[in-house]
């Protein structure tokens, strides 16, 4: 096709400059926002007087048509020989509506343009990325408040130092995403100007009502001088900047789970989901979604250095070098949101090894500075206090023993006033709980905290459901995960493709994190089982909410009476289970007990429900609920 700039020229472009030149193999990405601006702008110059209405309606029409197309997936811009995604939107008009379509551009250059249509983009792509912020710090609040029991050593220097709530460290980078929120809100604000209207650097001579366009576009207004506005890339730089600083928040924390997970401190588990293994090495199991993280930060980094040094010497108004504005933004958006997107999978596959993370937080003397404490409060100046403590950590590491297990003669040796009171203070909950103060890892500001922030990020929606066949991977961990802690019985994921029919799954934010089955058996007789809950949602009601939907399938189904065996019978107490005998479920025994490991010893308890004794609501597909 003809370039929009050919008519001062005596011949074409080369191929190679047209090649080197042309954008539309990357700015093809901007095609609605070009649409949208497009058709904002018919309107303006038709108030201008530049078309008519019928002339603007069969032109807004024609891009609507043209916006559907591309949105389908119907167009190849590869196959496309415009120079760029304005050309080709222009070119595109002109062959549906004839001649009509060369007076859009009446009024307007490619320079303000451009910069509308990048700014556009970059608001919807920050919408999206602030969802994704805001999810991610949900999922880090759930994993916090269903670990906040859990203790570990805090670290300074990779060096142990005093032990913490692991929801305290889960809630350090809730604070650093909640940052990275509002420093793209605060972007978002600034860059919710509209340079449409300016031309090339003067602004234009037709009257268009900036203000009315601008809004009308969802703008807050206007750029205030047509200069700045066709060559402004502060925007862009904000996005970038704010791209490579919340990459590195998600670099450290992926660099915190690789330690956590590795051999030598062993704090967590990570999901088979997120993780991968060695072609030679059968035994391992490798963090590779943390790395990959942790290695696209250099690569959005590089975004931001890039435009900087592009833009550092550029004299006003708009300069082809600014084409180099988008393909690094493009890139850095796109992995940034692919990282949170990740992120949540990996928090939500997290297991925490609580007996070594307990281990852990009592070695390396991180309760030496309660004991310099102690000392201060017996009046003891600090810095003797320390030089005291030193000697006893000192005493402590020959004789192979931790601080709290030195006998009492032995602390005597370095301070008579050291006495039996001691013991308590080194004690490594009232380590942690001592520190009570607001931002501390105390139990109480740690859950003023997760409770602050659960209000400050409202709630997350859930789903009550019957399972689907793409549900079967996140089933077959959680009944491996339970069964494996004598929870459930054993399934065979052949044997649950089998019963994907039978379960049930609570879905949260687009994540299956319980699952619960109904058995029926011939006889008519009915069972729960292979209930089972992610380790980062329990405590919010789902195993009920669970039961309570197999239990209204069963009573559509005009069954009479559902079964469990349970080591737990409170929790189903609580559901009007009631005792029964286990004496009276052979069925049951002879197709289970078998696959149980302690069917030699066994202390389950099997409990009752009478589906004629209670109302039940009716199941009418699946159930959406708001979290409170």
């Amino acid at each position: 096709m003809a370039a929009l700039w050919g008519g001062r020229f005596k011949s074409g472009s080369s191929d190679i400059f047209k090649a080197f030149n042309d954008s539309l193999p990357f700015d093809y990405v901007l095609a609605q926002q070009d649409i949208k601006g497009s058709i904002g702008w018919s309107k303006a110059i038709q108030k201008a007087g530049v078309l008519t209405v019928e002339e603007q309606q069969k032109m807004e029409q024609a891009l609507l048509d043209l916006a559907e197309k591309v949105e389908s997936g119907d167009v190849d811009f590869s196959e496309a020989t415009a120079e760029d995604i304005h050309s080709w939107v222009e070119s595109e008009l002109i062959e549906v509506i004839g001649d009509t379509a060369r007076k859009l551009h009446t009024g307007r250059s490619r320079n303000d343009q451009v910069s509308t249509d990048l700014r556009l983009w970059s608001r919807e792509q920050t919408d999206v990325v602030l969802n994704m912020l805001k999810t991610c710090v949900q999922q880090l609040i759930n994993l916090a408040d269903n670990n906040k029991q859990h203790i570990l050593p805090g670290y300074t220097h990779l060096q142990r130092a005093q032990p913490v709530r692991f929801a305290h460290w889960c809630m350090a980078y809730v604070e650093m995403l909640k940052r990275d929120i509002s420093r793209l809100e605060d972007a978002r604000k600034r860059m919710n100007q509209s340079p449409l209207g300016c031309g090339a650097l003067a602004g234009t001579t037709y009257p268009i009502d900036r203000v009315e366009l601008a809004h009308s576009l969802g703008f807050d207004g206007p750029c205030m001088n047509s200069l700045d506005a066709v060559s402004d890339r502060d925007y862009v730089l904000e996005l970038l900047f704010a791209a490579s600083t919340g990459m590195m928040h998600l670099s450290r924390f992926s660099e915190d789970l690789i330690f956590f997970n590795s051999g030598e401190a062993n704090f967590i588990t990570l999901g088979d989901q997120v993780t991968s293994g060695s072609s030679l090495m059968p035994q391992k199991k490798n963090p590779d979604a943390l790395e990959l993280i942790r290695g696209k930060c250099g690569r959005v980094y590089g975004s931001l250095q890039a435009l900087l040094v592009t833009l550092k010497g550029l004299p006003l108004a708009y300069n082809k070098d600014m084409q180099e504005d988008k393909q690094g933004l493009f890139d850095a958006l796109e992995q940034w949101l692919s990282c949170l997107v990740m992120a949540v999978e990996v928090v939500n596959s997290i297991e925490l090894n609580s007996a070594e993370c307990q281990k852990a937080a009592r070695g390396g003397y991180a309760n030496a500075t309660e004991l310099a404490d102690y000392l201060v409060g017996k009046g003891v100046p600090f810095r003797t206090a320390h030089d005291i403590t030193g000697s006893a950590v000192l005493y402590a590491i020959n004789q192979g023993e931790p601080l709290e297990s030195l006998r009492l003669d032995e602390f005597k040796q370095f301070s008579p006033l050291i006495e039996a009171d001691v013991y308590p203070v080194l004690e490594l909950e009232y380590l942690v709980d001592k520190r009570n103060i607001l931002g501390g890892t105390g139990i109480e500001p740690v859950q003023k905290v997760i409770d602050s922030n659960r209000r400050q990020f409202g709630t997350a929606n859930y789903v009550v459901r019957d399972a689907k066949l793409t549900d079967l991977r996140a089933i077959v961990k959680l009944v491996n995960y339970w069964s494996s802690r004598e929870e459930n019985l054993p399934r065979k994921e052949d044997d649950l493709i089998k019963s994907i029919r039978d379960f049930a799954v609570i879905e949260v934010n687009g994540q299956v994190c319980a699952c619960a089955a109904l058995y029926i058996y011939s006889t008519g007789l009915a069972e729960i089982r292979s209930l089972g809950v992610s380790i980062n949602h329990q405590g919010k009601g789902y195993g009920q909410q669970l039961c309570q939907y197999l239990l209204g399938r069963a009573k559509e189904m005009a069954l009479l009476k559902v079964f469990v065996l349970t080591r737990k019978p409170t929790f189903f107490e609580k559901l009007d289970f009631i005792p029964g005998d286990k004496d009276s479920l052979p069925e049951k025994v002879m197709k289970d007990c078998d696959l149980c490991p302690k069917q030699d010893n066994c202390d389950e308890e099997a409990l009752m429900y009478n589906l004629s004794e209670h109302n039940l609501p009716q199941i009418l597909g699946s159930i959406e609920v708001v979290e409170s």
